[in-house]
């Protein structure tokens, strides 16, 4: 069986493949090496990269019966699960374009992003799914087949556009047996400039747009993983597989990293049941948005403030031995003497058994990227033992243009610009970046596209610095630094951030543009302050019953006034009111991605936030 060292070695001399020709090679180098692991109640089950491939192909045979051809876009709307990414690399092979909603998109979100992508044949998860689809078919006229993966509930629907996963494979088959080298001379074929994906960014301004990934811009990336710092050098990598395959986050790890790695990649359950998951898995490597970290860190603290005093008292010997080890490998390096008596010892002291319950076990080192996170959080996980490099990219740049090197962990810095990438800060401080990985351009929209390719440089929107080492360090938004009425210009997610450390609070988002002071609406962690007030004997019913509590009121005031003493005075929050309901996707207020949509808070609670004035 092939090493990890062995792969790096080959990416290194022939680059990286586009994903369904990597699937391909290794089909046909390592037939019975296992592909996906998926968990169907409570039972694992097996698909090796064989029959991954196969499956690819009957996908991409069914869709020409069909009447789909390159350039064609298809949608995808599921939970992660096998299906999605065999029906990717299917799409993919055969020229066409994969488009991939997210499942917590109402219908209306389905009506306009299957309509402006004008895909042909939608797969669907379930239920749930088609009947979003369903109801605004008659807005569809590109739309002419639903191919659904879960048959609960759909079997007696009356729709000649219906079909069901087992039945679409079936026709794959037969019309696989007509011509068996269908799927591969379109294959052939592939050039890099053809558009391989499309991802709709996540509309925190206005409707979201289309982005354009090439294959060729996959290559690229896939062609770098020798250099990330985060991907794993363990042999036959273990995956979890949790991270929305529609974000290009969660298809740079599972379709370009994980397959590209020959590892395994798990499924998880449901996405209720990540954190158990994780557990059972305890994958090789661990990519995460700061949301899950953040949820981490403040359920480990909960969990010790739950635990018997030994349990307490170990852990508190365990953080002051990570607090060390941290403090050495920051100021000493990763190979620090020190750091590792300190670190093994806080393992035996606990920390490895927190490690197993977090998943994080087998875990040397982690990634986070898609949001800023606070250099407290990554200072709680490096002291853990596991350090957490950070990652800057995007959509348009197909996920990464700096990463932070191995031997040069700066909390808070998104590390440097990869070998074939370029990074410099435009007059106004914005960042830009240029590589082949930048992409080709918004869907249907050429103006927007001239906005943010200039001369081969990607404008992206954030403000940032470069250091005298080249590392780079985010400010925020460009469109989110607020200016007060004294002119001061502010960053409100490093504000944000700060209080977002504790664990009681789950959304903070500062208000103060064109204003005298800086307030901030709050939204509390339901579990974690639920279990808080159970604790101390204050009844409650609902989230907003919990919200509206003077205590809830007073525990957030002393969390604001701790954030407060890291800042200057004109950077200081001088009011806060709590959000009465919990931010969901559905109702407009986050993005799928779970980022807050400010535009939308500002309007929905205009009334608490002139209160605050």
């Amino acid at each position: 069986m092939i090493t990890m060292q062995e792969i790096f070695n080959e990416i290194s001399k022939n680059g990286g493949l586009t994903p369904s020709r990597k699937v391909k090679e290794i089909a046909e180098r390592f037939p019975e090496k296992i592909a996906f692991r998926n968990k169907e109640f409570g039972i694992w089950h097996q698909i090796s990269y064989e029959e991954f491939w196969n499956q690819a192909q009957y996908v991409g045979n069914a869709l020409k019966f069909y009447g789909v051809g390159p350039k064609d876009k298809v949608a995808v709307h599921s939970e992660n699960r096998p299906e999605w990414i065999i029906t990717d690399i299917g799409i993919q092979a055969i020229q066409s374009i994969t488009v991939g909603l997210y499942p917590t998109n109402p219908s209306p979100e389905v009506k306009y992003l299957l309509g402006h992508s004008e895909s042909k044949v939608l797969f669907a998860e379930d239920q749930e799914q088609v009947d979003k689809v369903l109801e605004v078919i008659e807005h569809l006229p590109s739309l002419s087949k639903i191919v659904y993966f879960e048959s609960r509930g759909i079997t007696r629907y009356d729709n000649e556009k219906l079909i069901s996963w087992d039945e679409f494979i079936e026709i794959g088959k037969e019309e696989y047996k007509k011509d068996k080298d269908f799927v591969i001379k379109m294959q052939d074929e592939i050039k890099s400039e053809d558009t391989a994906i499309m991802i709709y960014t996540s509309g925190t301004t206005g409707p979201p747009k289309g982005s354009m990934l090439t294959h060729g811009n996959l290559e690229w990336v896939a062609t770098q993983i020798p250099e990330l710092s985060f991907t794993t050098g363990v042999d036959n990598p273990q995956y979890l597989s949790y991270l929305p395959l529609c974000h290009v986050f969660g298809r740079l790890v599972d379709l370009i990293i994980g397959i590209h790695t020959m590892g395994t990649i798990n499924f998880a359950e449901s996405i209720d049941t990540v954190q158990t998951d994780l557990a059972e898995v305890q994958p090789s490597v661990f990519p995460a948005v700061p949301r899950i970290l953040e949820r981490m860190h403040a359920g480990a603290l909960v969990r010790m403030k739950d635990a018997s005093k030994l349990k307490q008292l170990l852990f508190s010997l365990a953080s002051k031995l990570g607090d060390i080890t941290a403090k050495r490998r920051l100021e000493m390096g990763e190979r620090d003497f020190i750091a590792r008596v300190t670190n093994f010892i806080a393992q035996l002291l606990g920390f490895r058994a927190l490690r197993k319950k977090l998943g994080l076990l087998n875990v040397d080192n982690a990634l986070s990227g898609a949001a800023p996170i606070s250099p407290e959080i990554l200072r709680f996980f490096m002291s853990l033992g596991v350090p957490i490099y950070e990652g800057y990219g995007m959509t348009e740049n197909t996920a990464v243009a700096t990463i932070v090197p191995a031997d040069e962990l700066y909390l808070g810095s998104v590390g440097k610009a990869l070998p074939l990438s370029e990074v410099r800060i435009a007059e106004d401080g914005e960042i830009l970046t240029r590589s082949d990985g930048t992409f080709k351009g918004y869907f249907k929209n050429l103006e927007a596209t001239k906005e943010t390719i200039i001369d081969g440089w990607l404008h992206t929107g954030d403000v940032g610095r470069i250091d005298e080492f080249g590392h780079l360090w985010i400010t925020d938004r460009k469109k989110d630094i607020i200016i007060t009425a004294g002119g001061k210009n502010l960053s409100p997610s490093e504000i944000e951030n700060r209080i977002k450390i504790s664990p009681y609070v789950r959304e903070a988002m500062v208000i103060g543009d064109k204003r005298k002071y800086l307030t901030a609406l709050i939204g509390i962690e339901s579990d974690t302050v639920g279990d808080w007030a159970t604790r101390k004997g204050i009844p409650y019913t609902t989230y907003e019953d919990l919200s509206s509590k003077d205590e809830v009121n007073e525990l957030v005031s002393m969390i604001i006034n701790d954030a407060n003493k890291d800042f200057a005075q004109v950077e200081t929050v001088k009011y806060f009111k709590l959000i009465p309901l919990e931010l969901d996707h559905e109702d407009g207020q986050l993005t799928a991605t779970q980022k807050v949509k400010r535009a939308a808070i500002t309007e929905q609670f205009a009334e608490l936030i002139e209160s605050m004035y």
